[in-house]
């Protein structure tokens, strides 16, 4: 287990196994690395981040994973793995399930509501770019930046 104070000044919990769950996760995002590059969604308002988002009715998670993918950088994933989730403790506490998938395919990108597309950055670039999403600079990032690349060094 991993704790940290987010800059909204939040509590987040964050762990690297499948549960039990203080909180269902209701949202999911998800690390893709593909030719040594992270696959990153430019969001609109909150800048460079991981895809990810809410689980919608009826969804599993994994299902809302590879869709908030392909919605927000017209990426097609498979392979998805259960990676970790964390728990923001703001004023409505919520869970996030991370996973790691494999690219499949990529269509053309078609601006959505959401986002203006995708951007594919090395580690190093990641870490450094200037219009990061606030969740992108925290303590729970780089340390999932850093378990994950310890898996993938494994598979």
């Amino acid at each position: 287990m991993f704790q940290f104070i987010d800059e909204n000044g939040h509590k987040v919990v964050l762990r690297f196994d499948q549960g039990p769950f203080e909180i269902e996760p209701k949202h999911v995002l998800t690390f893709v690395n593909y030719h040594d590059k992270w696959l990153c969604t430019i969001h609109k308002k909150r800048g460079v981040e991981f895809p990810g988002g809410k689980v919608e009715p009826g969804e599993t998670l994994k299902q809302a994973a590879i869709r908030e993918v392909y919605e927000e950088t017209a990426v097609h994933i498979t392979d998805l793995k259960w990676f970790a989730y964390y728990i923001v403790y703001d004023e409505s506490p919520f869970c996030k399930a991370v996973f790691t998938g494999k690219v499949e395919k990529i269509d053309e990108f078609i601006e959505e509501h959401e986002t203006l597309g995708m951007t594919w950055l090395t580690t190093e670039e990641l870490e450094n770019h200037p219009n990061l999403s606030f969740y992108m600079r925290d303590e729970g990032m780089k340390k999932m930046l850093q378990e994950v690349k310890n898996l993938e060094r494994k598979w």
